[in-house]
C-alpha cells in the first residue's frame, strides 16, 4: 500500500513503526461555530482512510482533536454573553451530530485542548530548557530558527517566514527576536480564559495543543498525521519543530493533506457570499449523497462543489443503491453454482481485487467508484430471480463491504433525518392524533415540496428522499 508523504512529496510503500497497528492524529475543528463543508471534507477522507486500514487488519488508534480555547471561540462568547466552555460545549455537541449524520465514526479519543493545559506548560518548559523557546514579560516564543529542521514541511525558507497567521497581537511581542518565532503562551486579556503557568495567566498558543495531544494519546513517534493542505503552514510546521525539539524524535512518518474544496469555481469565504454550512447542504441532499461526493474525487485533488455535481453524486449513488436494493429482493434458488454462475462469482472476486488496488494506491476512492459502477453493471445483467443463492449472497456481501469501506450506508429507511424534517412530521402525528388531518395533509404537502415522500405503516412513519 502507498501513500503519498507531504513530507517527502512523493508516494511511499506504508510500513507502520508497530506491525499491525497505526497510530493516527487528524487536526479537528475550532468549535466556534457549525461546520462548513470544507470541514466536512478531511472528516469524510480520513474516516475513510480509518476504515480501509482497519479493512486491511490494523488496529487504528485514530485521534481527532477538539480546539477548545481560541480567538473566534472568545469572539462568539461575548456576542453570546456566555462563557468560552459553552460555546464550545454546545458547537462539540453539534459538531458531532454532524459526524454522526455523514457517517463519520468518532475517533478513538477526541481529546479537548483546554483538558490538556499542563501537559502544553510542561512541554513549554521542556522547549525554554533546551533553548528553543523563551520568554518575554509572559508571552513564550518558540525561536523557529533554533530548529534546523524548519521549513522541511511546507518548503517554505526561514528567512522568508512571518509568524504564524493565527497568533493575535499581544503585550510582549515588540520582544521577539525573529518574525518566524511563534507564540506557545500568551497572557490573558480581560474576560478571557486563563490557567496559571510559571510565565503568567494565561493560555496556550494553538499549535502546541495538537504537539501535546498527539504526545499524550499516541506517543512521542506516530505514523500518520492528517488534515488540510491549508494546515501545512504554519501550524503544522510549527507542530514539527515542537515536537521534535521536545522529544528528540521524528514527530510523524506520513502526512496526508487533503486539498481545498471550492464553491463554483471559487474559494469558499464568507465575505464571497458562498460559505455553505453543513447543515445547509443537508436541507436539500440526503447526508449520504455528501460524503459520495466528497470521495468521488481524489482526496488530494481540488473539489469543486456545485448543484450540478451533486446532482450527478445523488443520481450515481441512487444507481447504486437502487442495484443493491434489487439483489435483496429478488429470488435465489438453493443449490450449487452452476459454469455460467461460477464465472460471475470469480468476476466478483476480480472487482474486489480491482478496488483494494485503487485504494492501495495512495487511497484513490474515485478510482475505487468507478469499479463498484463496473461491479453493479455485472450484477444488474447477471445476477437475476433463480440464480444460485451462493451467488446471490456473494454480491450482496461484496457490495456491503465496499460500500462500507466507503462509509455509504445501504440501509436507507434507518438514514437519520435532519431537525426541520423531524419536526414536522412530529406536527403531522400531532394534527393527526387531534384529527386535524386538513393540517396534516398540508405538512404531508409541505415534505413532499422538501422531497421527502412519506409511507405511514404499523411500525410508524417511514420516508425516503425522492
Amino acid at each position: 500500500m502507498k501513500i503519498f508523504n507531504t513530507l517527502t512529496r512523493k508516494k511511499e510503500e506504508f510500513v507502520p513503526i508497530n506491525p499491525g497497528e497505526i497510530k493516527m492524529y487528524v487536526c479537528g475543528p475550532t468549535v466556534y461555530n457549525l461546520i462548513h463543508i470544507g470541514n466536512a471534507r478531511p472528516m469524510i477522507v480520513f474516516d475513510t482512510v480509518r476504515r480501509y486500514f482497519e479493512y486491511k487488519g490494523y488496529k487504528v488508534n485514530y485521534v481527532s482533536n477538539f480546539t477548545d480555547v481560541d480567538d473566534k471561540i472568545i469572539k462568539r462568547a461575548t456576542e453570546e454573553n456566555v462563557s468560552s466552555s459553552e460555546v464550545s460545549e454546545k458547537y462539540i455537541a453539534e459538531v458531532k451530530k454532524d459526524m454522526a449524520s455523514l457517517n463519520v465514526r468518532e475517533a478513538t479519543t477526541h481529546p479537548k485542548a483546554t483538558e490538556e493545559i499542563n501537559g502544553m506548560i510542561d512541554m513549554i518548559n521542556t522547549l525554554i530548557d533546551a533553548g528553543f523557546a523563551y520568554d518575554v514579560d509572559g508571552t513564550v516564543y518558540y525561536e523557529a530558527g533554533k530548529f534546523k529542521g524548519y521549513g522541511k514541511l511546507s518548503g517554505k525558507n526561514i528567512d522568508e517566514l512571518e509568524a504564524g497567521h493565527r497568533e493575535i497581537k499581544v503585550t510582549g511581542e515588540e520582544g521577539k527576536k525573529h518574525s518566524s518565532d511563534f507564540v506557545l503562551w500568551k497572557p490573558k486579556k480581560e474576560g478571557e480564559p486563563s490557567w496559571k503557568s510559571p510565565w503568567c495567566d494565561g493560555r496556550p498558543g494553538w499549535h502546541i495543543e495538537c504537539s501535546v495531544m498527539a504526545k499524550r494519546y499516541l506517543g512521542d513517534e506516530i505514523d500518520i498525521h492528517a488534515g488540510g493542505v491549508d494546515l501545512i503552514f504554519p501550524h503544522h510546521e510549527n507542530e514539527i519543530a515542537q515536537s521534535e525539539a521536545a522529544n528528540g524524535k521524528p514527530f510523524a512518518r506520513y502526512w496526508m493533506h487533503n486539498a481545498f474544496l471550492n464553491i463554483d469555481g471559487e474559494k469558499m469565504a464568507k465575505s464571497a457570499g458562498n460559505f455553505l454550512l453543513v447543515r445547509d447542504i443537508l436541507k436539500q441532499y440526503d447526508p449520504q449523497v455528501l460524503r459520495f461526493f466528497m470521495l468521488s474525487a481524489h482526496y488530494r485533488s481540488p473539489l469543486n462543489f456545485s448543484e450540478e455535481l451533486m446532482e450527478s453524486s445523488k443520481n450515481g449513488l441512487e444507481r447504486i443503491l437502487n442495484s443493491y436494493d434489487r439483489l435483496t429482493e429478488i429470488s435465489y434458488e438453493g443449490r450449487p453454482l452452476n459454469e455460467e454462475e461460477q464465472k460471475i462469482f470469480d468476476a466478483i472476486n476480480g472487482y474486489i481485487e480491482r478496488f483494494e488496488a485503487a485504494m492501495d494506491d495512495d487511497i484513490n476512492t474515485a478510482d475505487a467508484i468507478s469499479v463498484i459502477f463496473e461491479l453493479i453493471k455485472l450484477l444488474n445483467i447477471n445476477v437475476k430471480d433463480g440464480v444460485s443463492d451462493i451467488l446471490g449472497e456473494k454480491a450482496i456481501e461484496t457490495l456491503d463491504t465496499l460500500l462500507d469501506l466507503l462509509g455509504i450506508k445501504t440501509v436507507r429507511e434507518k438514514e437519520i433525518l435532519d431537525e426541520e424534517i423531524e419536526k414536522l412530521i412530529m406536527e403531522r402525528n400531532e394534527a393527526r392524533k387531534a384529527k386535524d388531518f386538513k393540517k396534516a395533509d398540508e405538512i404531508r404537502d409541505k415534505l413532499q415540496d422538501m422531497g421527502i415522500s412519506l409511507l405511514d405503516t404499523r411500525d410508524g412513519v417511514k420516508w425516503k428522499r425522492t
